[in-house]
């Protein structure tokens, strides 16, 4: 039998009770019930290497009722994790129970089978609007990392499921809502003690907003955070109104033009503008975007738009069992710890909002907004541009791509770069949220800030011991072991690619090409003589670079460029004496 404290009911008709310590709170609805139980974890509360953690401990409470008749399901978002159902009391006994009862004991025997579950999830999955802009405020931490697959599922064990449901899936971190005027007789929800977490702090990415960065062809996304408020809310619908009059209705620019307002956390939310154009017009609707935006922020605003926004606000206190509509969002605050209005309090709110205080939000938008355009940056329209390449490299051993010596991975003691005519990226170790390790050698760094590196072996011609300074310092926490890469997605140096380069000449036929690597191998052993020469002088710590072998390799190849002429006039003359 379910531990129920006594239930008392507010003004504005919702209950509120515990049961098993749950926070619980009920209003009566016609028809079905319908009922969420909520807990305050959620993607944002992982780590690179660990994410999917939470989504897995979803699908594994929810496994026992794959063949069920009930409509119910689970979902896990970035602050969040959900579990709702609709049916009789009696389907909401069921389900829920089974839930807290797999909650309490995983089923972990199909912990693998789980996980490919949710790759074949991820697979099926379209992006959403916004997807990379989340990516770029936040880098690879906190909320952004709902912009990146869940990369740790191959390294989490049952241990660390298991852990995980222990310390997250508890009584105190939970909330349930439910379409009912009392609670229905069985409820067994019964879950391991702990305490309440709060939203994760925010990361950022940004030094500096308001910035761009170019994405896509075909669409204009803003994204903005700012304090959780009435005006904040109101504001975004104005801003949609505005986005669809000028983009649409005006300049026929885009078929969708449209805002949101989205809590974050506790304290914040995102509001959300996106517009879509043709290729041919897109420069247009870049430049009447940032116009629409600059009005609002000059405090040109229509009080007709407020008054409609703000009509359409009110209208929602019409709403027949209100008290149960409102239900997910009160259950949501509560779980959050986010002040919950009174229904006089939210209606007060709303009319006391003016022009002045959209006029304010709208100021704040700007100067925290974060905008993917595509092609050209707006630099015009006073945003920064957001970092597309590191700030520095550093300082280690040089190995150069074996097909272009201008591409370079640099290793270091405390960090790796990658170098290339387009840029360059670097992952300090001691800032890698993630480090995928394959078996031949691979390896995929990704920092705390997002920039990546990717080690191919193959295409560097790195060793084992040349390695070593990456698995040395990379904390073991971001590192998760990959299985084994067939062997056709291994990549490889294509070397007639690199003759081509180094040559602007098709390779010759195989038997000048035996004759060219003869050639190489004297070279290469001539050429490395001198250079371990020159190694054996050389602090390879004291040099930004340090001896590059690969680049040794490069000169090879050039000197073969330079040579094959001559080895294939010779082929040519013993062909016509005989």
């Amino acid at each position: 039998m379910e531990s129920v404290t006594k239930a008392t009911t507010d003004a504005d008709g919702i209950t509120t009770t515990t049961v098993d310590g749950i926070r619980t709170v009920l209003a009566p609805a016609a028809g079905l019930v319908t009922a969420g139980l909520l807990f305050r974890v959620g993607r944002a509360d992982e780590t690179l290497a660990t994410s999917g953690i939470t989504h897995l401990v979803e699908h594994l409470a929810l496994h026992r009722h794959g063949l069920s008749d009930l409509h119910y399901n689970g979902a896990t978002a970035a602050a969040y994790t959900h579990f709702h159902v609709t049916g009789t009391p009696a389907d909401v006994v069921e389900y829920l129970n089974g839930v807290c009862a797999a909650l309490r004991d995983l089923p972990l025997q199909r912990l693998e089978t789980e996980k490919e579950i949710l790759r074949t999830e991820a697979a099926g999955k379209s992006h959403g609007i916004g997807h990379a802009t989340t990516l770029w405020r936040y880098g690879s931490r906190s909320y952004g990392l709902t912009s990146y697959p869940e990369a740790g599922l191959p390294e989490l064990t049952a241990d660390d499921v298991q852990e995980w449901a222990r310390t997250r899936f508890t009584a105190e971190n939970a909330v349930l809502w439910m379409t009912s005027d009392r609670l229905p007789e069985g409820l067994d929800l019964t879950l391991p003690s702990g305490e309440w977490h709060p939203a994760p702090a925010p990361t950022s990415a940004l030094p500096a907003t308001p910035a761009y960065f170019c994405g896509e062809d075909g669409a204009v996304v803003l994204t903005s955070v700012v304090p959780r408020s009435t005006a904040a809310r109101l504001f975004a619908e104005v801003l949609g109104k505005e986005l669809f009059r000028d983009l649409r209705q005006k300049g026929g620019y885009s078929y969708t033009a449209t805002a949101d307002y989205s809590p974050r956390d506790t304290d914040s939310a995102t509001i959300t503008a996106y517009a879509d154009a043709l290729p041919r017009k897109q420069d247009a609707l870049v430049g009447a975007f940032v116009d629409v935006l600059a009005k609002l922020r000059a405090g040109r605003i229509e009080q007709a738009d407020l008054d409609s926004v703000r009509a359409s606000a009110l209208a929602q206190f019409d709403t027949p069992e209100l008290a149960s509509a409102r239900l997910p969002g009160h259950a949501m605050n509560l779980l959050l710890r986010h002040r919950d209005l009174t229904l006089a309090e939210a209606r007060a709110e709303i009319e006391a909002v003016t022009v002045e205080d959209l006029h304010g939000v709208a100021r704040a938008v700007w100067a925290d907004a974060l905008m993917q355009v595509p092609g050209r940056g707006v630099d015009w329209a006073g945003l920064t541009a957001a970092p597309a390449v590191s700030a520095d490299i550093v300082s280690g051993r040089r190995h150069s791509s074996v097909e272009d010596g201008s591409v370079a991975l640099i290793i270091a003691k405390d960090g790796i770069s990658l170098v290339s005519p387009q840029g360059q990226a670097t992952v300090r170790y001691a800032e890698c949220s993630l480090m995928q390790v394959y078996p031949d050698g691979g390896r995929h760094l990704i920092g705390d800030d997002g920039f990546t590196v990717t080690v191919e072996p193959t295409l560097h011609g790195i060793t084992a011991a040349q390695l070593a300074p990456l698995d040395a310092g990379v904390p073991s926490s971001s590192v998760v072991r990959m299985p084994p890469r067939d062997p056709s997605r291994i990549p490889q140096p294509d070397l007639a690619a690199a003759y081509l380069r180094a040559t602007g000449k098709q390779p010759p036929s195989t038997g000048i090409t035996v004759s060219l690597w003869l050639f190489g191998v004297l070279s290469f052993l001539m050429t490395g003589l001198t250079g371990l020469l020159v190694l054996a002088e050389t602090d390879a710590e004291l040099s930004p670079q340090g001896p590059d072998w690969n680049g040794v390799g490069v000169n090879c190849l050039l000197t073969l460029a330079v040579i094959g002429p001559f080895l294939g006039l010779l082929r040519h003359r013993r062909q016509g004496k005989g």
